[in-house]
């Protein structure tokens, strides 16, 4: 088969391009922009080119593979329409690819990478194995896609935008988080719990819904014999939390050594005692709940899983250290919702507390900047110093009077700056940070290993 991707630098769609590559199909694609993803696909042996022009196209195409973040006024978009070839959204490939397997999807507006790759390294360490299609870099992996031809069970990050998520009919459902986001698509928050209320509902009988202790959808739960019923599921209903001691799995006794996190985990069946994660923040506990009550449903030991937590790498781009030093630290995120800032801060202030933090932010989309700029200032005040970059559009077109400045000038503290990557590059070092932390979900990450480097370099001259 002929696959073409149209925006295939994105991180689920290069997942499936690299399937379908390593599968023995001929691959090739578009992007807007050069990344360190494509040039990546490029060395893996996949052509793509960053002109919208029609005459890059190949002539052989049996399946042209499509994402919303494209716009369909591209010229190669409509050329491809004209042409009428076969042509199918990200998620309705992964719909096809899930079909006939075990599929694992992890849903929520935030928490879906850290839990999607926890679950796919724990598992991939034991009999059970797993295929998986992640929507970030496993540090285990170094790579967002696994394939393990031998195993039923494929892993997958359920993408809420632009409903993607209501192609799969998970035989294990997760749902982690359910806040207001992508109200471009949706409209308002309640059409946002709908969709994840449907997707729920799309468990396959028989399966698994394991849902965060708290979220909406548990309010008209009843109980029956001490197993949770959620009105259309016909799957067995697990509960989850980092907070409190109500839900079937959660966490004890929290503590931090060294840098790693160290907790107890408590469950239907018992406790499982010392679980480790190395290098991680405070907001991955939860995350490691979740992944821990769907591996140890799904038949992993105990003893396995304390093996794949202590083993987990990480994510690129979660909570991601760049520099771990004791006169300075860097750390990389990928927060861009203002819960997701709070989580990620937190766990900033309760491993490294009294220490100067300076924070750098780059708005996603101007809609959501819109929609949260009271919660984002609320949030980004409680930095020591705030460095803002201009909002990153992605698939927007500029809205009036919408700009991180309309966000600056709402935060509550003097120490804030508006500035571009570069001046970031000498603004950052003059603050004489203690903590740098990087967060947003444009091109901020390739301002990162240049803002390492030469704080590195400052390190050095100490």
């Amino acid at each position: 088969m002929n696959y073409y991707f149209l925006g295939i630098g994105g991180i689920g769609m290069s997942a499936i391009a690299r399937f379908f590559h390593q599968s023995g199909h001929t691959v090739s694609g578009y992007d807007r922009t050069e990344s360190p993803l494509t040039q990546q696909l490029v060395q893996e042996g996949i052509p793509v080119h960053y002109q919208d022009n029609p005459d890059l196209i190949p002539q052989e195409i049996d399946l042209v593979v499509y994402t919303p973040a494209v716009p369909d006024t591209t010229l190669e978009f409509q050329h491809l329409l004209a042409r009428g070839v076969k042509m199918q959204k990200r998620s309705q490939v992964l719909g096809e690819l899930t079909r006939g397997k075990k599929c694992v999807a992890v849903a929520g507006t935030h928490g879906k990478t850290s839990t999607s790759s926890l679950i796919a390294h724990i598992m991939s360490r034991t009999q059970l194995g797993c295929s998986a299609f992640l929507g970030g870099i496993a540090k285990n992996f170094d790579s967002n896609m696994v394939v393990d031809t031998k195993s039923e069970y494929v892993v997958v990050e359920a993408d809420e935008y632009d409903r993607s998520f209501l192609q799969l009919h998970p035989y294990c459902s997760v749902i982690t988080s359910t806040d207001a986001d992508h109200l471009d698509i949706y409209g308002t928050h309640e059409n946002v719990l709908q969709a994840f209320l449907q997707f729920a509902q799309q468990t396959q009988p028989g399966g698994h819904l394991i849902v965060k202790e708290g979220l909406p959808m548990l309010k008209s739960a009843h109980s029956h014999d001490q197993q949770l019923h959620i009105s259309g599921v016909e799957a067995s209903v697990d509960t989850y939390t980092s907070q409190g001691i109500e839900a079937g799995y959660y966490p004890w006794n929290v503590r931090t050594y060294q840098g790693d996190i160290i907790f107890d985990l408590r469950t239907p069946q018992g406790v499982i005692y010392d679980l480790q994660l190395p290098n991680s923040s405070l907001y991955n506990v939860e995350n490691a709940v979740a992944a821990a009550s769907v591996v140890l449903t799904l038949g992993v030991s105990a003893q396995q899983l304390r093996e794949g937590l202590s083993t987990y790498q990480g994510v690129k781009r979660r909570f991601d250290y760049h520099i771990k030093h004791r006169h300075l630290v860097m750390i990389d995120d990928y927060a861009h919702h203002p819960q997701e800032i709070a989580a990620c801060l937190e766990s900033v202030r309760y491993l490294y507390p009294g220490k100067s933090v300076v924070g750098i932010f780059q708005p996603h989309l101007y809609s959501r900047t819109r929609d949260f700029a009271d919660q984002f200032a609320q949030v980004l005040s409680t930095l020591d110093h705030l460095v803002m970059l201009p909002i990153y559009p992605a698939r927007e077109q500029p809205i009036l009077g919408v700009t991180s400045s309309m966000v600056l000038r709402k935060v509550s503290h003097m120490s804030k700056y508006l500035c571009t990557p570069d001046q970031v590059l000498t603004l950052v070092p003059a603050l004489f940070p203690e903590v740098v932390v990087t967060m947003g979900a444009g091109d901020i990450d390739r301002l990162v290993p240049r803002l390492a480097e030469v704080l590195q370099a400052e390190l050095i001259n100490k």
